[in-house]
């Protein structure tokens, strides 16, 4: 069996794919550092408050370590309301700064869904060359007025 598969006796059939979440850190030329949640399965009403919790924690982690935070959706089926509130619930920070985290690559059933929800803190990308293009270098700053940058 080859890394990230599931085995087959750990999915019953017709049951949804259990929620496999990964980061990959990495350094884009077109935007600096950036840091992807690569979520895998369904996020359900069973695990949608872990779903929003992980999201948060990476959003929160990325902006702390000075990093660009990337959704990449994938492989990822919205089972739910729940499962698109758990979304919005994680986004709400960037929201509420008038930032939106670049979801990248969800299936047509889950782009609808994030679609009609509106969700202010989201915005959809059809590659992660579109939403890597669309992020803005960061540059570290120096912490005193005058100074020079790290």
């Amino acid at each position: 069996m080859e890394n990230d598969q599931l085995s087959r006796a750990r999915v019953r059939p017709g049951s949804p794919t259990p929620l496999l979440l990964q980061i990959v850190r990495e350094h884009r030329p077109e935007a600096g550092a950036v840091s992807v949640l690569k979520a895998r399965g369904t996020v359900d009403g069973s695990n949608a408050l872990e779903f929003s919790e992980a999201l948060a924690e990476h959003i929160a982690g990325a902006e702390g370590a000075g990093e660009h935070p990337v959704l990449d959706m994938t492989e990822v089926y919205l089972a739910c309301a729940a499962a698109v509130r758990s979304v919005d619930r994680a986004t709400g920070a960037l929201a509420f700064s008038g930032r939106a985290l670049p979801v990248v690559q969800p299936r047509p059933h889950v782009r609808e869904a994030l679609r009609a929800a509106g969700l202010p803190g989201v915005r959809v990308y059809a590659t992660m060359a579109s939403a890597l293009v669309s992020l803005e270098p960061r540059r570290r700053v120096s912490p005193r007025p005058g100074g020079r940058g790290w």
